[in-house]
């Protein structure tokens, strides 16, 4: 049991966010690579603060795990984590920003080459700085984001002296549905990336995102890329969740109030009691994430008993409706469970219409973070 500090005791709203879980899920998918017995390495994806939990301490408990390779959407994400764990291998999925090449080398930041401009500029740095540097090359296959073009990808393929002076480190691509394992665009993705591994022979291989580890060993290739399943978001919708519950986010009740049938709470009285009611008045809003969908649809958990959001939910504060909870279990200073083991982001997402990407990477920085299980 962890013991409540000072600042944790003066918060109004706490997340709690278990090393132990997150190691533990990028073990099971780092074993899914493995199964078929080749060697896969497993990566970790720390773009938006690790999903909203901290790329910091993340990385480095994964770095102990065993854990080398990070990738992050932009180089100020990538410079965080290089701070953090100086020994891993950090790749910048957003590519090469113009002018940025001495900054990527001085904190060995490897770019996701994503078009032929960034090839070459990044071949100049490796000429202008007299050393040979890793090199990403991100094909397209589908997404129609970042990446080569199918004609970009056949220029490179037949003239790799486009390369010379770089290190041909990873070839990758991402998966538009692999969340729908049913869906074609698995296969012709999987099908178009196999093309153009053929013509680049020699590299290691990457496609596999969260779920797409659970595609099966096709995908897998060399290394794979989970990001929301390490923090417990189910990459296999539909199904039960084979990832344990990482992010437990809680608020205080700062006041519980008595109010008369046909009473409006809130902005604009979107919601009006129905019958004389408590109303509970907790200590989180928008500005730290929690979502204005959720006003009227969202619940808060309270020593063990469910309660439903009511009215908007406003910046700082939210109003649930207690009226039929037990007075003791409702009172100033007591924590209501927004996130947690009694309900998922995934399900707090379903409630809010959204997913639960947006629901993690959304949380704010006014919450008070604490750590279990040991960061290293």
């Amino acid at each position: 049991m962890m013991r409540s500090s000072p600042e944790a005791r003066l918060a109004d709203a706490v997340l709690t966010v278990d090393l132990d879980a997150v190691a533990a899920n990028w073990r099971h998918l780092r074993d899914l690579g493995r199964a078929a017995g080749r060697p896969v390495d497993c990566a970790a994806v720390l773009k938006a603060d690790g999903y909203g939990l901290g790329a910091q301490p993340v990385a480095q408990r994964l770095f102990a795990e065993g854990c080398r390779h990070f990738f992050v959407a932009h180089a100020d994400e990538g410079i965080a984590v290089r701070q953090a764990v100086p020994g891993a291998w950090i790749c910048v999925l957003n590519g090469l920003p113009a002018g940025a090449d001495a900054d990527f080398v001085e904190m060995r930041l490897v770019p996701a080459l994503n078009d032929l401009a960034q090839v070459s500029a990044w071949r100049s740095a490796a000429q202008r700085h007299a050393q040979p540097l890793d090199a990403v090359i991100h094909l397209d296959t589908g997404m129609h984001r970042l990446g080569l073009t199918a004609e970009e990808a056949t220029l490179l393929a037949g003239d790799r002296m486009r390369l010379r002076g770089l290190r041909l480190a990873l070839l990758m691509s991402h998966l538009v549905s692999a969340e729908k394992p049913a869906d074609p665009l698995n296969r012709e993705q999987l099908d178009r990336f196999r093309a153009f591994l053929a013509r680049m022979p020699g590299a290691p291989a990457s496609l596999a995102n969260s779920s797409g580890i659970f595609l099966g060993a096709d995908f897998h290739f060399d290394l794979m890329r989970p990001g929301a399943a390490l923090y417990g978001i189910n990459p296999t919708p539909g199904a039960a969740n084979p990832m344990q519950q990482v992010a437990t986010l809680r608020a205080r009740i700062l006041q519980v109030r008595q109010i008369d049938a046909m009473t409006g709470v809130g902005y604009n009285h979107d919601w009006r009691s129905a019958r004389p009611s408590r109303i509970a008045v907790v200590a989180v809003g928008y500005a730290d994430g929690y979502l204005r969908a959720l006003g009227n649809r969202g619940e808060l958990v309270i020593d063990n008993h469910v309660a439903r959001v009511v009215g908007r939910v406003s910046m700082d504060l939210l109003t649930v409706d207690v009226t039929d909870l037990p007075e003791d279990a409702v009172r100033p200073g007591a924590f209501a469970e927004l996130i947690g083991p009694s309900q998922t982001p995934d399900q707090v997402a379903e409630k809010a219409r959204t997913n639960g990407y947006e629901i993690l990477t959304s949380l704010g920085a006014r919450f008070h973070r604490q750590y279990t299980g040991a960061v290293s």
